[in-house]
């Protein structure tokens, strides 16, 4: 490299490695963000399982238990849930 090509490279470093913060301030931005979207995700999925989950033990409660009827139980699970839901819209309405 001569002396021209190195004294026009002095002046611009400091904008080269401007640049550079630049650029890392921006990945790393990026990559909070992915993760925030990840954990995200990761909170809903785990919500959705809960749900499953006790849904199957009520499922699994009915069928090993034989001393009640499994029709009368299910519609008296169905009555709950739609108690439930009342409640909660009854309630949101309320907070609004």
């Amino acid at each position: 490299m001569d002396t021209s090509s190195l004294a026009l490279l002095i002046p611009l470093a400091p904008f080269l490695v401007g640049a550079l913060v630049v650029w890392t301030k921006h990945q790393r931005r990026m990559a909070e963000i992915q993760a925030e979207a990840t954990a995200e995700k990761a909170a809903q999925y785990a919500s959705g399982t809960r749900e499953l989950e006790e849904r199957v033990r009520v499922l699994e409660r009915i069928i090993t238990d034989g001393s009640y009827d499994t029709a009368l139980q299910i519609e008296a699970l169905r009555d709950q849930r739609e108690t439930d839901a009342q409640r909660a819209s009854d309630t949101a309405k309320h907070v609004n």
